[in-house]
């Protein structure tokens, strides 16, 4: 009778249950992905926030004000008082905090505007820039046209560069956007003094890319210099505003040299730089005499038997000049050190089995810094205040999720903007200070974004850790189950896999960082599982390092183990293994299926990595070394040789105009298919580069879709 009773319950119980998500919608790709027409509405609830010294304040498309700690706004100006031609004030920002002014720029003019007065008080023209890096203090500009570097300065432009071209290239990013490097420009404090990027590529080969958009298709090469071949060489200038001076560093020889994170002295009169040989494994911080160019002093030197990586700019304490913090991972986890500027080390002011993700800047008042690690879980970026005398850490965010803040201009005050597995996005204002009068008022929140997938039906996110192939290290998962998930079923299962280093898939986010497609897949019928191997981001120096000089071979092993873990459940369909992945992700998903051919049954492999001979100089010679010295790393890694071992089926997918992965990789990887006889699929995107753009990654992801539909389900 009991048992009636309780079946009866369960059946009024589901039928409402069934009802509800009977209303409820299914998702398209034009909601999930990026590219989707829909994807803007799907997003978590957000605040734009920007400081005018340490008060916060907001962003609107319209106009842009005060934001209070209740989260009341109260508008300083509006566009419409500019004129016609201004039409977001998203980007607008101000530069001065004890100044009534806000920064904006639109497509031919740069202005600052008192939002008091109601007026513009400075403007600059800026429709001819590209690159533009503008400078506070001077309000000078320095920009590229044409291949050239401009500075525009007190209403008057100088043409600093005459041989400007795509052999010689002036004022951007060089090293192929390894070691950091992201601007080509930087200002010194006191806004007088550029120093700037110089890269000759005339002795790089030419890569023959073709554009198809002409009546007959024409050549547009890219300089792309692959693993074992010449480089280019890089120099840095400065130019000096008020002595209309120009002079390079004496860096020597540049040939097969790195030279990275440059940085200035507070005064404007020093440049410091790392300097890497080509071999990644000597790494030197040396000054420079920014008005001579002479090189100074090398104040600290590391070695190491398989690479240094130097990432970050040294940081100077605002209230020291002469003391700076500069990070490393020389105990095996990335660290901050003070040294002072005779290249002395002070003390190791951050040290654990743990890692420094970012330096977000200082409380000058209380002399701390503030910084985003790992320390609480490695899965999880928390955001504390080191005391620089002690080392003391002091947790400021609420422990939980992914924190990124930022300071306001004292270092006193941050927003800081959250995620949790079960939290989209949550925005709070918080004091830095560790002393425990402001711990009542430490932190207010701002906003806590519903659930935006409400009204969707959604799938089952998990979590957990499996154990490496060395059977020691704990590796992170996330599965991505259908929302009617029943576990006396048996379901297809996609593994999804980058696995390459400075990139992670799984952490403490919003569905544990989940991508969209996976739940696209979910709602489908299929179960996908994410796990992050050796060889990826963020667990120390000797969990990315063991892939050294093997690219390819414990992340199998590792992944492989992910395989081991799926048999064991009893609703995973071992028959039924699909794998998916772009460029690493790419380079797992062939190596799994070649490698284990009776393992996968269906994959789909996006911009993939063949053989690393074809791949860029920095990146490739990091970990594989040159194919002269590693030529036995090369074979072993190499996918063409396993060309007649696939036995699924394969998908590979490239943007015809890939600058990253060429074509050659995948094109050389089907001629081999070819004389193996094997029967791989091809897709191309004609004009697209290595990911693609706007609403042509909808159709990539349907396409994507559609093969593990036609072959796995």
């Amino acid at each position: 009778m009991k048992i009636k009773c309780l079946l009866a319950l369960l059946m009024f119980c589901a039928v409402p249950m069934m009802e509800m998500d009977a209303q409820k919608k299914l998702f398209t790709l034009e909601d999930l992905n990026f590219g989707g027409r829909n994807y803007h509405n799907l997003r978590p609830q957000n605040l734009f926030l920007t400081w005018w010294g340490d008060q916060l304040m907001y962003q609107d498309a319209e106009e842009g004000g005060t934001i209070n700690a209740k989260g009341q706004k109260k508008a300083l100006f509006h566009l419409s008082e500019l004129g016609e031609d201004w039409h977001s004030a998203m980007e607008a920002t101000y530069p001065y905090a004890n100044e009534p002014l806000v920064l904006l720029q639109n497509s031919s003019m740069r202005v600052l505007y008192d939002f008091q007065r109601k007026t513009v008080v400075w403007r600059q023209d800026c429709k001819n820039e590209k690159n533009s890096h503008w400078s506070k203090n001077s309000k000078a500009v320095a920009y590229t046209n044409d291949y050239q570097l401009f500075i525009n300065y007190n209403g008057e432009t100088v043409k600093l560069t005459g041989d400007g071209s795509r052999e010689i290239v002036y004022g951007e990013a060089v090293h192929r956007n390894e070691f950091g490097i992201v601007d080509g420009m930087f200002w010194s404090p006191d806004g007088k003094r550029l120093a700037f990027y110089r890269m000759d590529q005339s002795m790089v080969t030419d890569y023959p890319q073709v554009s198809i958009d002409p009546r007959v298709a024409e050549l547009e090469p890219d300089k792309y210099p692959m693993a074992g071949m010449t480089s280019h060489k890089v120099t840095v200038g400065i130019y000096d505003l008020d002595a209309r001076r120009m002079v390079y560093l004496q860096t020597g020889d540049p040939t097969d040299r790195y030279f990275t994170n440059i940085a200035w002295s507070p005064d404007s009169k020093t440049v410091f730089m790392q300097e890497l040989n080509r071999d990644q494994n000597d790494c030197r911080l040396v000054s420079y005499d920014a008005q001579t160019g002479q090189r100074l002093a090398e104040l600290y030197r590391e070695t190491s038997d398989k690479y240094v990586e130097p990432m970050h700019a040294i940081e100077f304490l605002p209230w020291d000049n002469g003391l700076f913090i500069m990070q490393s991972q020389k105990d095996g986890y990335n660290h901050l050190y003070l040294f002072n500027t005779k290249g002395e080390q002070l003390k190791q002011i951050t040290s654990g089995p743990w890692v420094v993700l970012d330096v977000l800047g200082f409380n000058q008042k209380e002399k701390t810094v503030i910084i985003a690690s790992n320390e609480k879980n490695p899965i999880q970026l928390n955001l504390y205040a080191v005391s620089i005398e002690t080392g003391y850490r002091t947790l400021l965010d609420n422990g939980e999720g992914v924190h990124r803040g930022k300071l306001s201009q004292s270092g006193q005050m941050l927003y800081d903007k959250y995620s949790t597995p079960t939290v989209p996005n949550g925005i709070d204002l918080q004091y830095t200070s560790t002393k425990s009068r402001y711990a009542k008022q430490k932190r207010t929140n701002l906003l806590t974004a519903p659930d935006p997938w409400a009204d969707y039906i959604q799938p089952v996110f998990e979590s957990g850790t499996i154990k490496a192939a060395d059977g020691l290290t704990d590796l992170y998962w996330r599965m991505v189950k259908p929302h009617d998930f029943d576990p006396t079923k048996q379901y297809p299962t996609v593994v999804y896999v980058y696995g390459g280093p400075h990139a992670h898939n799984v952490d403490a986010s919003w569905h544990w960082a989940s991508r969209s497609w996976e739940t696209y897949m979910a709602q489908k019928g299929y179960i996908v599982f994410i796990l992050d191997n050796r060889g990826s981001e963020n667990r120390g120096r000797d969990f990315e390092q063991v892939t050294f000089r093997q690219l390819g071979q414990v992340e199998m092993q590792d992944q492989m183990k992910g395989v081991e873990f799926l048999k064991t459940l009893p609703y995973v369909d071992a028959s039924r293994l699909g794998v998916h992945g772009w460029s690493y992700g790419g380079y797992m998903t062939i190596s799994l299926m070649t490698n284990h051919p009776d393992v996968f049954k269906v994959g789909v492999a996006g911009g993939p990595v063949i053989d690393w001979k074809w791949y860029e100089v920095m990146y490739g010679e990091r970990y594989m070394d040159t194919p002269q010295t590693n030529p036995e790393g090369y074979a072993r890694t190499s996918l063409v040789s396993k060309a007649g071992q696939l036995k699924g089926r394969l998908q590979i997918i490239i943007g015809y105009n890939d600058p990253t992965v060429v074509p050659q990789h995948a094109l050389s990887f089907l001629k081999a298919c070819i004389e193996a006889g094997t029967q791989p699929d091809f897709f191309v995107y004609p004009g697209e580069g290595h990911n693609m753009a706007g609403h042509s990654s909808v159709h990539l992801h349907e396409r994507i879709t559609q093969y593990f539909e036609d072959y796995l389900k």
